[in-house]
C-alpha cells in the first residue's frame, strides 16, 4: 500500500492503493512536472499576431459594429439542429471552468461605442463597452511575443468542485477551518444540501475568493462557494456545481467507516475525476459531434497544456446559450407566497392544475445564488432538457448587449425579446468581446488559425458560410436594419415553421446572407477575425460545428485524452476502488442526476444531452440500438428498426457515426459499409420491403472498440430521414 501524498499542495496521510491526483496539475506528467499546471502560460497551436510583433493588438473593425451586423439575432431563437439540449453548453461551461481562466490584468482597452450605428438598438449611457487585457506572462510582450497565464490546472480533474490549493479545500471541507486537513471529514460542506455561501464559517472574509458581478455585487457576501471562483455566473452552473458536490457526499457515505476520512475523500474525489472525464467523452463530445480516434494509452510525450486558440477562439460557443431556463414541476412545491416572489424577480410563473412551469430568463440567472435553492435542484434540472441554440453566428442579446447587468428599476418586463433595450442603460457585449479577447491575445486571423489547423484557407466569403451570394439584395446594406430580417425559418425536420416564434426553428433565411455582411464589415476574407470566421462557417454533417471549431476542439480534447496520466483509461486506482468497495465510475449524466435528486431516473432522457424523442416533431421510423455484450477489443450490437412513416420502405438505408474509433467487424441481415466515422447498413436483398408500422429485428455486428470509450451513437438517419432513438 502506498501512503498518500496530495502533490502540488500541503501533503496528507492516507493509506489508499492509488497515487493522488495533485490539486494544482503538478506532476500528472512526470518527465515534465509542471506541464499543464496552474500559473503557467498557454500552450500556443500558430505563432502569435500582434501589431508590433510584440504586444500591441492588430486592429480591425469596432466589435461591436462586427456584432451588430454578425451576432445580431433580432430575437429569433434557432435552435440546435442535431438536438443538443441546454445540457451542450452547461456542461462545456463546467469543463472551462475546470481546466481554463486566464489572468485578468488591469491594462484599459475598452471598445468604443457609437450611439449612432443604424443597426444599434440599446442605449449606452457609459459611451464605451468596458475591456480589460489579460495579464501578460512575466518575461512576455517587451522583446518577445505577449504570452498569456492560465489559473488554473490543464486537465479534467473535476476543479470545479474541488478548487487547485489546500486552503480552499479545507474551507469546503466539512470540520474546522483550522490550517489542518488532516482533522476535516470526508464530505464538502453542502447546508441544506446546497453549496455554502461565504459566510457559512461565520466570517465571510476569510471565505474562498469568489467573483461577483450584477445582482450579486451589491452583496457579495452571498456568494456560493466552489472549487472555481466562476460558480456564480449563472443558475445552470451553480446547479452543476451543487449536483457534483452532492456526488461526492453521496459516494463518500458508501465508503466503509473504518477509512480514515482522508481515504474517503480522495476515493471520492478519485471516482468524481473519473466521472467527468467519462461523461466529457462518451456522452457531451459525441452529442456535440466531434469524433476521436480510440484511446491507445497514456502518451507522455503529448504537452496537455491548454492551447491559447482553444480557451480564445474554439472553446467560446457563447451562441449556444439559450436565453430562457424553463422549470417544470409539481406546484404543491411551492407556497403562494414563493410563486408571487418568483414573478416579482421577473420570472414567468404558470400554473397548470397541479403542474406549475418557472420561465427564468437569463439576465436573472446571472448571479442570483438564491434562485437555485428556492426552486429546488430536482426542478431545475428539467429545465436543461430544452434544446440549447444552434451553435451559429448569432448570440442572444442577454449575452451580446447586457451580460450580467441589472434591469432599470420600473420596467417588470425585461425578458428575452423585443422589449429587452428599455430595460438597460447599458451595453456589455460578449460577442464583441470574443473578438476583442483574440485580438488581446494575438489570436492569428481566421484563414491563418485555419492553416495552423491543417485545414486550407477559404478565399471567398461564401465559402466560409456556404452561401450563394455575398451580394446584398436591392433596397438593402450593411447598414440597413432590414438585412436581418428573417424571411424563412423551418424546424428540425426542413418544414417551415413561423417566423418569430419562439419555439420550433432550428434554421433561418435572412434577406442578407452572412456573407454579405462579412463582406461589408471585413473587406477582404484574409482580414476576417478568428472567432466571427469560425462561427460563421458551415457545419460540417453530422457536427454542432465548422470545420475549423471542430479542429480545434479534437486537438484540444485529444491532448486532454491522452496526455493525462490520471485520465480513467489509465486506471491509476479505479479498478481497486471497484474492486474493494464496489463503487464504479462508468455513469452517464442522466443516473448522477437520479442519484443526487428528488427527479425520478424514469423522467430523465437516459441521454441528457439529446431533446427527448416526446418534445420532437414525429418521426418516420425509430431505431433501437443495443449493445448486447463487450469483451476484449470487441463489442456487440442487437439492432431493429421501425417504420413509422405511413408507407412501406421498399430498400433502406440505415447511417450513425461512431464517436471513439469504433469499426465493423462481422455483421448480418445487412449490408455494412464504413466512410471514415459514418457507418452504413443497407439492407439485405430478402429485407428490404418493410411495411407501414411494422418493425424488423434480427440486425446486428460486431465492432472494434478500444475497451475505454464506446459512446453510443446519437443520431441515426434511414434514407436519409431523422429517426426516433427505440
Amino acid at each position: 500500500m502506498t501512503s498518500l501524498l496530495v502533490l502540488g499542495a500541503h501533503p496528507a496521510q492516507g493509506a489508499v492503493a492509488f497515487e493522488v491526483e495533485s490539486l494544482d496539475g503538478s506532476r500528472n506528467n512526470l518527465a515534465r512536472p509542471t506541464q499543464g499546471q496552474v500559473g503557467t502560460a498557454y500552450s500556443r497551436v500558430a505563432a502569435a499576431r500582434y501589431a508590433d510583433g510584440r504586444s500591441q493588438p492588430v486592429t480591425g473593425p469596432n466589435s461591436r459594429q462586427v456584432s451588430n451586423r454578425i451576432f445580431n439575432d433580432t430575437h429569433q431563437n434557432l435552435f440546435s439542429e442535431r438536438r443538443v439540449t441546454q445540457w451542450g453548453w452547461t456542461w462545456g461551461q463546467f469543463l472551462d471552468h475546470t481546466f481554463g481562466l486566464a489572468a485578468g490584468g488591469t491594462e484599459s482597452a475598452n471598445i468604443p461605442f457609437n450611439a449612432g450605428d443604424p443597426l444599434e438598438t440599446f442605449t449606452n449611457t457609459l459611451g464605451v463597452i468596458p475591456f480589460t487585457r489579460d495579464l501578460a506572462a512575466t518575461g512576455t510582450g517587451v522583446t518577445n511575443p505577449r504570452q498569456q497565464i492560465n489559473t488554473v490546472s490543464s486537465y479534467i480533474d473535476a476543479w470545479a468542485v474541488y478548487g487547485g490549493t489546500q486552503q480552499r479545500l479545507e474551507w469546503m471541507r466539512d470540520g474546522p477551518y483550522d490550517n489542518n486537513i488532516a482533522n476535516n471529514a470526508a464530505t464538502l460542506m453542502l447546508p441544506g444540501n446546497y453549496l455554502p455561501r461565504r459566510t457559512a464559517r461565520g466570517n465571510p472574509a476569510a471565505a474562498p475568493t469568489m467573483n461577483v458581478d450584477g445582482r450579486l455585487a451589491a452583496n457579495p457576501n452571498n456568494a456560493a462557494v466552489a472549487g472555481d471562483v466562476r460558480a456564480n455566473e449563472n443558475v445552470a452552473l451553480t446547479a452543476t456545481h451543487t449536483l457534483f458536490a452532492r456526488e461526492h457526499n453521496r459516494i463518500a457515505a458508501l465508503l466503509p467507516g473504518s477509512l480514515s476520512a482522508e481515504d474517503r475523500f480522495q476515493i471520492a474525489r478519485r471516482i468524481v475525476i473519473a466521472e467527468q472525464q467519462y461523461i466529457t467523452y462518451n456522452e457531451f463530445l459525441p452529442a456535440m459531434g466531434v469524433n476521436l480516434p480510440r484511446y491507445t494509452g497514456y502518451n507522455a510525450n503529448v504537452n496537455t497544456a491548454l492551447s491559447n486558440e482553444f480557451a480564445v477562439v474554439g472553446y467560446r460557443a457563447h451562441s449556444q446559450i439559450h436565453g430562457e431556463f424553463t422549470a417544470e414541476t409539481q406546484a404543491s412545491r411551492y407556497s403562494a407566497a414563493q410563486l408571487n416572489a418568483f414573478r416579482a424577480q421577473g420570472l414567468e410563473v404558470e400554473v397548470d392544475g397541479a403542474d406549475v412551469s418557472i420561465g427564468i430568463p437569463l439576465n436573472v440567472a446571472f448571479f442570483n445564488p438564491d434562485l437555485l435553492p428556492a426552486i429546488g435542484l430536482g426542478p431545475f434540472m428539467t429545465s436543461l432538457s430544452e434544446s440549447q441554440y444552434n451553435n451559429d453566428e448569432m448570440i442572444d442579446n442577454q449575452l451580446r448587449s447586457v451580460l450580467f447587468q441589472v434591469p432599470v428599476p420600473g420596467n417588470p418586463a425585461c425578458l428575452d425579446g423585443p422589449t429587452l433595450p428599455a430595460c438597460f442603460k447599458g451595453v456589455v457585449d460578449l460577442g464583441a468581446i470574443d473578438i476583442e479577447r483574440g485580438r488581446d491575445h494575438g489570436m492569428p486571423s481566421y484563414n491563418q488559425l485555419r492553416q495552423a489547423y491543417g485545414l486550407p484557407a477559404k478565399t471567398s466569403f461564401t465559402a466560409i458560410t456556404g452561401e450563394a451570394t455575398d451580394a446584398f439584395p436591392a433596397g438593402s446594406g450593411a447598414d440597413n436594419p432590414n438585412s436581418l430580417e428573417f424571411l424563412r425559418t423551418a424546424d428540425i425536420d426542413g418544414t417551415a415553421t413561423v417566423v418569430g416564434d419562439a419555439d420550433g426553428s432550428t434554421s433561418g433565411v435572412r434577406r442578407s446572407t452572412t456573407a454579405a455582411r462579412l463582406r461589408a464589415v471585413y473587406g477582404n476574407v484574409n482580414n476576417v477575425d478568428a472567432f466571427t470566421g469560425m462561427i460563421a462557417e458551415r457545419h460540417v454533417p453530422g457536427s454542432e460545428f465548422g470545420e475549423l471549431q471542430r479542429a480545434i476542439w479534437t486537438r484540444q480534447f485529444l491532448a486532454l485524452r491522452d496526455g493525462d496520466r490520471f485520465f480513467y483509461g489509465n486506471d491509476m486506482g479505479l479498478t481497486s476502488i471497484a474492486s474493494q468497495y464496489g463503487i464504479d465510475f462508468h455513469t452517464t449524466l442522466a443516473q448522477v442526476i437520479a442519484r443526487n435528486t428528488d427527479t425520478p431516473a424514469a423522467d430523465i432522457n437516459p441521454n441528457v444531452f439529446l431533446v427527448p424523442d416526446d418534445d420532437l416533431p414525429a418521426t418516420t421510423c425509430k431505431v433501437a440500438y443495443r449493445v448486447i455484450t463487450t469483451w476484449t477489443g470487441f463489442f456487440q450490437v442487437d439492432i431493429s428498426l421501425t417504420n413509422q412513416s405511413g408507407a412501406p420502405f421498399n430498400g433502406w438505408n440505415l447511417q450513425w457515426q461512431f464517436a471513439n474509433g469504433q469499426n465493423f467487424s462481422q455483421g448480418w441481415n445487412g449490408t455494412f459499409s464504413q466512410n471514415g466515422v459514418t457507418a452504413t447498413i443497407a439492407n439485405a436483398n430478402w429485407n428490404g420491403t418493410l411495411a407501414a408500422g411494422a418493425t424488423l429485428t434480427g440486425v446486428g455486428f460486431n465492432g472494434t472498440w478500444d475497451n475505454v470509450t464506446g459512446a453510443l451513437p446519437v443520431n441515426f438517419t434511414v434514407n436519409g430521414k431523422r429517426c426516433a432513438l427505440g
